[in-house]
Protein backbone atom coordinates (compact mmCIF):
# COMPACT_ATOMS: atom_id res chain seq x y z
CA UNK A 1 0.00 0.00 0.00
CA UNK A 2 1.30 3.39 -0.56
CA UNK A 3 2.05 5.25 1.92
CA UNK A 4 -0.35 8.24 1.84
CA UNK A 5 -0.44 11.79 2.86
CA UNK A 6 -3.59 12.20 5.49
CA UNK A 7 -4.15 15.83 6.34
CA UNK A 8 -6.80 17.49 8.79
CA UNK A 9 -9.68 18.81 7.14
CA UNK A 10 -10.46 22.27 8.02
CA UNK A 11 -13.11 23.71 9.71
CA UNK A 12 -16.74 22.64 8.03
CA UNK A 13 -19.62 25.12 8.91
CA UNK A 14 -23.33 24.42 8.57
CA UNK A 15 -23.55 25.45 5.15
CA UNK A 16 -20.58 23.09 4.10
CA UNK A 17 -18.11 26.52 4.13
CA UNK A 18 -14.71 26.02 4.29
CA UNK A 19 -13.33 28.65 7.57
CA UNK A 20 -10.11 28.97 8.42
CA UNK A 21 -8.64 27.47 12.05
CA UNK A 22 -6.15 29.15 14.12
CA UNK A 23 -2.68 28.73 13.72
CA UNK A 24 -1.71 24.66 14.77
CA UNK A 25 -4.66 23.17 14.32
CA UNK A 26 -4.23 21.64 11.37
CA UNK A 27 -1.27 18.84 10.71
CA UNK A 28 -0.30 16.22 7.96
CA UNK A 29 -0.18 12.62 9.18
CA UNK A 30 1.01 9.47 7.73
CA UNK A 31 -0.69 6.69 9.84
CA UNK A 32 -0.60 8.84 13.01
CA UNK A 33 -3.28 9.32 15.29
CA UNK A 34 -3.08 12.52 16.39
CA UNK A 35 -6.17 14.25 16.32
CA UNK A 36 -7.83 17.98 16.43
CA UNK A 37 -11.14 19.92 17.37
CA UNK A 38 -12.66 22.02 14.95
CA UNK A 39 -15.83 24.25 16.37
CA UNK A 40 -17.84 24.89 13.37
CA UNK A 41 -19.55 28.63 13.41
CA UNK A 42 -23.10 26.72 14.89
CA UNK A 43 -21.68 25.16 17.82
CA UNK A 44 -20.70 21.86 16.61
CA UNK A 45 -17.29 20.35 17.10
CA UNK A 46 -16.29 18.32 14.03
CA UNK A 47 -13.00 17.08 13.27
CA UNK A 48 -11.94 15.27 10.03
CA UNK A 49 -9.14 13.51 8.72
CA UNK A 50 -8.47 13.39 4.68
CA UNK A 51 -7.16 10.56 2.46
CA UNK A 52 -6.30 12.37 -0.75
CA UNK A 53 -6.45 10.88 -4.30
CA UNK A 54 -3.47 10.79 -6.03
CA UNK A 55 -5.13 11.57 -9.64
CA UNK A 56 -7.39 14.45 -9.43
CA UNK A 57 -9.96 15.57 -9.63
CA UNK A 58 -11.30 12.61 -8.07
CA UNK A 59 -14.26 11.03 -6.82
CA UNK A 60 -14.96 11.47 -2.60
CA UNK A 61 -16.60 9.21 -0.40
CA UNK A 62 -17.87 11.04 3.22
CA UNK A 63 -17.33 8.41 6.00
CA UNK A 64 -20.14 9.20 9.14
CA UNK A 65 -18.83 6.69 12.36
CA UNK A 66 -20.98 5.00 14.69
CA UNK A 67 -22.01 6.61 17.99
CA UNK A 68 -19.19 7.33 20.45
CA UNK A 69 -16.62 5.87 17.61
CA UNK A 70 -13.99 8.21 16.33
CA UNK A 71 -13.20 8.87 12.79
CA UNK A 72 -9.98 6.89 13.13
CA UNK A 73 -11.96 3.34 12.86
CA UNK A 74 -12.51 4.55 9.09
CA UNK A 75 -8.32 4.88 8.48
CA UNK A 76 -7.94 1.35 7.28
CA UNK A 77 -11.02 2.01 4.56
CA UNK A 78 -9.83 5.52 3.82
CA UNK A 79 -6.61 5.02 2.88
CA UNK A 80 -7.68 1.87 0.59
CA UNK A 81 -10.24 4.49 -0.95
CA UNK A 82 -7.59 6.79 -1.87
CA UNK A 83 -5.45 4.12 -2.83
CA UNK A 84 -8.23 3.43 -5.63
CA UNK A 85 -7.77 6.95 -6.77
CA UNK A 86 -10.90 8.32 -4.11
CA UNK A 87 -10.52 11.00 -2.17
CA UNK A 88 -11.73 9.76 1.70
CA UNK A 89 -12.73 12.38 4.11
CA UNK A 90 -13.88 11.01 7.78
CA UNK A 91 -15.39 12.82 10.48
CA UNK A 92 -16.25 12.93 13.87
CA UNK A 93 -19.78 13.37 15.28
CA UNK A 94 -20.56 16.33 17.53
CA UNK A 95 -19.96 16.71 20.54
CA UNK A 96 -23.32 17.57 21.54
CA UNK A 97 -25.34 15.70 25.02
CA UNK A 98 -27.71 13.49 24.01
CA UNK A 99 -29.94 14.55 26.54
CA UNK A 100 -30.59 17.33 24.35
CA UNK A 101 -33.83 16.97 22.97
CA UNK A 102 -33.83 15.90 19.02
CA UNK A 103 -29.99 16.47 19.26
CA UNK A 104 -29.46 13.26 16.94
CA UNK A 105 -31.91 13.97 14.36
CA UNK A 106 -30.22 17.49 13.46
CA UNK A 107 -26.86 15.67 13.31
CA UNK A 108 -26.71 14.56 9.64
CA UNK A 109 -26.40 18.72 8.89
CA UNK A 110 -22.70 17.94 9.14
CA UNK A 111 -22.76 15.16 6.67
CA UNK A 112 -23.70 17.81 4.09
CA UNK A 113 -21.38 20.58 5.28
CA UNK A 114 -18.54 18.15 4.90
CA UNK A 115 -20.32 17.26 0.95
CA UNK A 116 -20.39 20.94 0.45
CA UNK A 117 -17.11 21.11 1.44
CA UNK A 118 -15.60 19.07 -0.54
CA UNK A 119 -17.67 19.79 -3.82
CA UNK A 120 -16.80 22.99 -3.15
CA UNK A 121 -12.44 21.64 -4.08
CA UNK A 122 -11.30 21.87 -7.40
CA UNK A 123 -9.53 18.14 -7.04
CA UNK A 124 -13.05 16.67 -6.51
CA UNK A 125 -15.27 15.79 -8.64
CA UNK A 126 -18.56 17.02 -7.56
CA UNK A 127 -20.57 14.70 -9.81
CA UNK A 128 -19.21 11.72 -7.73
CA UNK A 129 -19.71 12.12 -3.78
CA UNK A 130 -20.62 9.39 -1.70
CA UNK A 131 -21.47 8.56 2.14
CA UNK A 132 -20.74 5.43 3.84
CA UNK A 133 -22.07 4.96 7.60
CA UNK A 134 -21.89 2.37 10.11
CA UNK A 135 -24.98 1.91 13.08
CA UNK A 136 -26.09 5.64 13.72
CA UNK A 137 -23.33 6.86 11.06
CA UNK A 138 -25.71 4.74 8.60
CA UNK A 139 -29.14 6.41 9.75
CA UNK A 140 -27.47 10.08 9.23
CA UNK A 141 -25.96 9.44 6.02
CA UNK A 142 -29.47 7.96 5.22
CA UNK A 143 -31.10 11.64 6.08
CA UNK A 144 -28.45 13.65 4.84
CA UNK A 145 -28.50 11.73 1.43
CA UNK A 146 -32.48 12.31 1.00
CA UNK A 147 -32.41 16.00 1.26
CA UNK A 148 -29.09 16.54 -0.70
CA UNK A 149 -28.73 15.30 -4.79
CA UNK A 150 -24.81 15.62 -4.64
CA UNK A 151 -24.51 12.29 -2.33
CA UNK A 152 -25.00 9.93 -5.56
CA UNK A 153 -24.18 6.45 -3.76
CA UNK A 154 -24.37 4.80 -0.01
CA UNK A 155 -22.94 2.36 1.73
CA UNK A 156 -24.55 1.37 4.82
CA UNK A 157 -22.84 -1.07 7.46
CA UNK A 158 -25.62 -2.46 10.48
CA UNK A 159 -28.07 0.49 9.60
CA UNK A 160 -31.22 0.90 11.96
CA UNK A 161 -34.71 1.56 10.47
CA UNK A 162 -35.36 3.50 13.76
CA UNK A 163 -31.85 4.61 16.21
CA UNK A 164 -33.24 6.87 18.98
CA UNK A 165 -35.79 8.67 16.76
CA UNK A 166 -33.76 9.04 13.74
CA UNK A 167 -35.83 6.73 11.51
CA UNK A 168 -34.93 6.07 7.69
CA UNK A 169 -37.24 4.10 5.76
CA UNK A 170 -38.92 7.00 4.20
CA UNK A 171 -35.67 8.79 3.49
CA UNK A 172 -34.28 5.76 2.35
CA UNK A 173 -37.45 6.11 -0.04
CA UNK A 174 -36.80 9.79 -0.81
CA UNK A 175 -32.98 8.90 -1.74
CA UNK A 176 -35.32 7.22 -4.73
CA UNK A 177 -33.31 5.93 -7.91
CA UNK A 178 -29.67 6.80 -6.55
CA UNK A 179 -27.61 3.04 -5.68
CA UNK A 180 -27.15 1.98 -2.14
CA UNK A 181 -24.84 -1.06 -0.74
CA UNK A 182 -26.80 -2.22 2.83
CA UNK A 183 -23.94 -4.70 4.81
CA UNK A 184 -24.80 -6.18 7.83
CA UNK A 185 -24.01 -9.66 9.99
CA UNK A 186 -26.54 -12.57 9.92
CA UNK A 187 -25.49 -12.75 13.71
CA UNK A 188 -26.44 -8.87 14.53
CA UNK A 189 -30.66 -9.61 14.17
CA UNK A 190 -32.15 -5.60 14.22
CA UNK A 191 -29.44 -4.95 11.77
CA UNK A 192 -30.14 -7.97 9.39
CA UNK A 193 -34.10 -7.28 9.34
CA UNK A 194 -33.22 -3.60 8.68
CA UNK A 195 -31.30 -4.47 5.65
CA UNK A 196 -33.85 -6.77 4.31
CA UNK A 197 -36.94 -4.07 4.76
CA UNK A 198 -34.65 -1.58 3.46
CA UNK A 199 -33.91 -3.57 -0.17
CA UNK A 200 -37.23 -3.30 -0.78
CA UNK A 201 -37.51 0.81 -0.74
CA UNK A 202 -36.90 1.09 -4.34
CA UNK A 203 -33.58 2.12 -6.91
CA UNK A 204 -31.07 -0.13 -6.75
CA UNK A 205 -30.42 -2.25 -3.80
CA UNK A 206 -27.74 -4.75 -3.15
CA UNK A 207 -26.99 -6.20 0.01
CA UNK A 208 -23.96 -8.03 1.53
CA UNK A 209 -23.87 -10.33 4.42
CA UNK A 210 -21.73 -11.11 6.86
CA UNK A 211 -21.32 -14.56 9.44
CA UNK A 212 -18.86 -12.38 11.44
CA UNK A 213 -20.72 -11.43 15.13
CA UNK A 214 -20.42 -8.26 15.11
CA UNK A 215 -21.58 -4.26 14.23
CA UNK A 216 -20.48 -1.13 12.36
CA UNK A 217 -16.85 -0.64 11.98
CA UNK A 218 -15.85 -3.45 14.14
CA UNK A 219 -17.42 -5.89 11.72
CA UNK A 220 -15.12 -3.67 9.05
CA UNK A 221 -12.51 -4.48 10.89
CA UNK A 222 -12.96 -7.89 12.01
CA UNK A 223 -13.94 -8.86 8.13
CA UNK A 224 -11.00 -6.76 6.31
CA UNK A 225 -12.50 -8.78 2.77
CA UNK A 226 -15.86 -6.36 3.76
CA UNK A 227 -13.37 -3.50 3.24
CA UNK A 228 -12.11 -4.36 -0.26
CA UNK A 229 -16.20 -4.99 -1.09
CA UNK A 230 -16.77 -1.01 -0.11
CA UNK A 231 -13.93 -0.09 -2.07
CA UNK A 232 -15.44 -1.79 -5.03
CA UNK A 233 -18.84 -0.65 -4.68
CA UNK A 234 -17.89 2.93 -4.85
CA UNK A 235 -15.39 2.66 -7.78
CA UNK A 236 -18.50 0.98 -9.46
CA UNK A 237 -21.21 3.56 -8.29
CA UNK A 238 -18.63 6.95 -8.29
CA UNK A 239 -17.42 5.51 -12.37
CA UNK A 240 -13.95 5.87 -11.16
CA UNK A 241 -11.56 5.21 -14.14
Amino acid sequence: MIARRVTLAVLLTASGVAAAAPAGQFGFLRGSNRTVSIRADDGRTVAALIVEADQRPAPAVVLVPMLGRPKEDWLPLAERLGDANITAIAIDLPGQSLAEPGVLTSWHTVIGATVGYLAARADVRASAIGVAGASLGASLAVVAAAADPRIRSLALISPSLDYRGVRIEGPMKQYGSRPALLLASLKDPYAARSVRELAGSGGPRETQWSETPAHGTVLLSREPALIRSLVEWFRRTLAVN
